[in-house]
C-alpha cells in the first residue's frame, strides 16, 4: 500500500497540507488536556511506549493500543522535550502490528493490546468484539487523521508516509464490514463507528484523490442520512458515551473537510448534525445533577458525576469543568477512569466545535441558565432491531428527572443486545446530601410501552403474560442514611408508590461489590427491586410509579 502512496505523492494527486503547529486551546479546553496528559502520563509506559491498560487496572504487564494512540495527540499538541520523538516511536510500533493480510477479516485493524497473541492463531480464535474489535480501525484511524492534519510537519519523513498507509489500510478494512454478516452488526444505526467509517473514508478519498473510497464515503453518508432524517436523531440515543464519540467524528469531518471545493458529503451536513445532537441532548440536561435524564440506549453507569462519560468531558471542553462535574475527587479515580483518555482529542477539536454550537444552547448547560420543569418528546429509530421507531418522553425537574420510551425489538437489551448497557426508562432524584439516586429499569421484554408526566411513570408489556416481572436497579442510599433498603419507605429522598397489575411490594436483593445476590454492573453496584405479577393473573403487565421528593 505504500508504495501507491509514494505514486500518488510523486505525481502530486495527494492534497498538501499546512504546516503543523499546536492548535489553539481554549481555558477549558487546556484543562482538559492537561487532566488527560497527567493522568497518562502516571500510567504510561516509556520503556514500552504504550500505556498501561488502565481498564483492566490489576492485568499484570498489560498494555492498550487504542488510548496509546490518543497519546500520540497529547505529545505532539504539547511538544515538551522529547514528546514529538516519543510520538513518532509510538506511531511506528502500533502501525507495525497493523493487520496486513488482506484475506483476514480484521484487516487494517490493529491490536487490542500489544501483548495478545496473533489473531487466528491456533490458540487464540479471531472472535469479534473480543481478540479483535473492528471499531478500532475507526477509532484509530480518525485518530491518524488528526495526527496528519494537526502535526504533520513534527514526525519524520517515513513516519508521516506509515500515517499515510495505515489510514488507508484501516479504511480499506472497514469496507469489509457488512451488518449481518461474519458475525459484524455495522448498519448506520450503529451510529458512533458508522460515523468514523464514513469520515474516514471520505477523508481518505479527499486527500488521496481516491474514487472509490469517495463513493463509498458519501454512500455511507447517504446511508446516514436516510435513517437521521426519519427524526433527526442519532439512532445511539443519549447514550453518555457513544454521542460523545459520534460528535468527535462529526467534528473531524466539520474541521478538515469544509473549507475545500466540492467537500465530501458527510462535511457537507456535519455541523447542522452537531447542533441538532447538541438542541437534544441540551434539553436533556439537569444542571443541578450534572446528568442527562433518560433513557439512555446505552451507558456505562448511572451518575455522570461517579464514572467518565465521553460527553461529559465535551462539556468540560466547551463550559468548564464545574459544569460537567460536582466532584472533588480526581477524574482518573471515577469509574471507567479510561475515557479520559480521549481527553486531548477532544480538546484539540473543542474550539471547532463551540464555533458550531449556537451560544443559547451552551447557556442550557449551567445551572444559572437552567431552563426550567420541562417535558421533552421525541423519536429515535435503530433498524434492524427497532420493528418501528422508538417513542421518547422525558420530564426534567430541577430535583427529579423521569425519562421512558416505548420500544418493539427484536431482542433484549437494545440495538447492541446489551441488556447492562440498554436503559429505556429512567428516574434521578438529587438526595440529602447533595448526590444523585437513580432506578433504572433492567431489560426482561422485547416490547414495552412507556408513559411519562410530571412525577408518574407507567410502564407496561403489551406482549407480557403472568410470568412477567419488572426489575430495577436502585442506587444505594448515601452515607448517613439507611443501610439497607428493604421496601421502599427506605428509599432516600424519594417517595414511592406503586399500582398497577404487579404486586405492589417487590423482591428485593443485592448486587455488590463484595457480596450480595448478584453482580455490579459498570462498576455500580445497586440494590436490585423485582416486581411480580399475581399468581394465575389474567392481566396486562403495568406498573404504576407515583413520585415525590421528600
Amino acid at each position: 500500500m505504500l508504495s501507491k502512496l509514494n505514486w500518488l505523492v510523486g505525481l502530486g494527486l495527494l492534497a498538501a497540507t499546512s504546516p503543523a503547529r499546536a492548535a489553539h486551546l481554549s481555558k477549558h479546553a487546556q484543562d482538559l488536556f492537561d487532566e488527560s496528559m497527567n493522568f497518562q502520563d502516571m500510567i504510561y509506559d516509556p520503556s514500552a511506549h504504550y500505556l498501561r491498560w488502565f481498564y483492566f487496572p490489576l492485568a499484570a504487564g498489560v498494555h492498550e493500543t487504542r488510548s496509546t494512540v490518543w497519546r500520540t495527540i497529547g505529545l505532539l499538541q504539547r511538544n515538551h522535550g522529547d514528546d514529538a520523538e516519543e510520538a513518532a516511536k509510538i506511531l511506528e510500533l502500533i502501525i507495525a502490528d497493523q493487520e496486513k493480510d488482506t484475506s483476514k477479516q480484521w484487516f487494517g485493524d490493529y491490536t487490542v493490546y500489544p501483548e495478545q497473541p496473533t489473531v487466528g492463531g491456533p490458540a487464540y480464535d479471531p472472535v469479534i468484539y473480543n481478540s479483535w474489535d473492528p471499531n478500532w480501525r475507526g477509532f484509530i484511524g480518525t485518530t491518524l487523521i488528526m495526527v496528519y492534519e494537526e502535526y504533520k510537519d513534527l514526525l519524520p519523513p517515513h513516519i508521516q508516509d506509515l500515517v499515510l498507509e495505515s489510514i488507508y489500510n484501516s479504511t480499506v478494512g472497514d469496507t469489509y464490514r457488512v451488518g449481518g454478516v461474519d458475525d459484524d452488526n455495522l448498519y448506520p444505526a450503529y451510529t458512533n463507528p458508522w460515523l468514523m467509517r464514513t469520515v474516514a473514508s471520505s477523508w481518505t478519498g479527499m486527500k488521496m484523490n481516491d474514487s472509490n473510497m469517495t463513493y463509498w464515503g458519501d454512500k455511507w453518508t447517504q446511508e446516514f442520512l436516510d435513517l437521521y432524517n426519519v427524526n433527526h436523531t442519532i439512532s445511539e440515543y443519549n447514550s453518555p458515551t457513544y454521542v460523545g464519540v459520534s460528535l468527535a467524528a462529526l467534528t473531524i469531518a466539520a474541521k478538515y473537510m469544509t473549507n475545500i471545493t466540492n467537500p465530501p458529503l458527510i462535511a457537507q451536513h456535519s455541523e447542522q448534525i452537531i447542533r441538532d445532537i447538541w438542541e437534544v441532548e441540551s434539553q436533556l440536561w439537569n444542571p443541578m445533577m450534572r446528568n442527562f435524564a433518560g433513557p439512555w440506549d446505552r451507558t456505562y453507569g448511572y451518575d455522570m458525576n461517579n464514572y467518565v462519560a465521553i460527553i461529559s468531558l465535551w462539556i468540560w471542553s466547551l463550559v468548564g469543568k464545574d459544569v460537567a462535574y460536582d466532584n472533588v475527587n480526581p477524574i482518573g479515580t471515577f469509574a471507567h477512569a479510561d475515557d479520559l483518555e480521549i481527553g486531548p482529542l477532544l480538546a484539540v477539536l473543542a474550539d471547532t466545535q463551540k464555533k458550531i454550537i449556537p451560544e443559547s444552547v451552551l447557556r442550557r448547560f449551567s445551572s444559572s441558565h437552567f431552563i426550567g420543569e420541562h417535558t421533552y418528546h421525541g423519536q429515535a429509530y435503530a433498524p434492524p432491531v427497532d420493528y418501528e421507531p422508538r417513542n421518547v418522553t422525558t420530564w426534567v425537574s430541577a430535583n427529579l428527572t423521569i425519562g421512558a420510551e416505548s420500544f418493539n425489538q427484536t431482542a433484549l437489551g437494545g440495538s447492541r443486545e446489551d441488556t447492562n448497557a440498554w436503559n429505556p426508562a429512567v428516574v434521578q432524584w438529587l438526595r440529602s446530601d447533595g448526590s444523585v439516586g437513580y432506578l433504572t429499569w433492567y431489560s426482561t421484554e422485547k416490547a414495552m410501552q412507556a408513559d411519562v408526566s410530571p412525577y408518574t411513570l407507567n410502564l407496561t408489556y403489551p406482549a407480557g403474560n403472568e410470568t412477567s416481572v419488572f426489575t430495577f436497579a436502585l442506587s444505594s442510599n448515601p452515607l448517613g442514611a439507611k443501610r439497607d433498603i428493604y421496601s421502599l419507605d427506605a428509599i432516600d429522598g424519594l417517595k414511592v408508590e406503586v399500582g398497577g397489575s404487579v404486586k405492589p411490594e417487590p423482591e428485593v436483593s443485592f448486587c455488590g461489590f463484595v457480596g450480595g445476590t448478584c453482580p455490579i454492573i459498570h462498576d455500580f453496584e445497586f440494590w436490585n427491586l423485582t416486581f411480580v405479577m399475581p399468581a394465575n393473573s389474567t392481566e396486562v403487565p403495568n406498573i404504576h410509579f407515583k413520585l415525590s421528593l421528600e
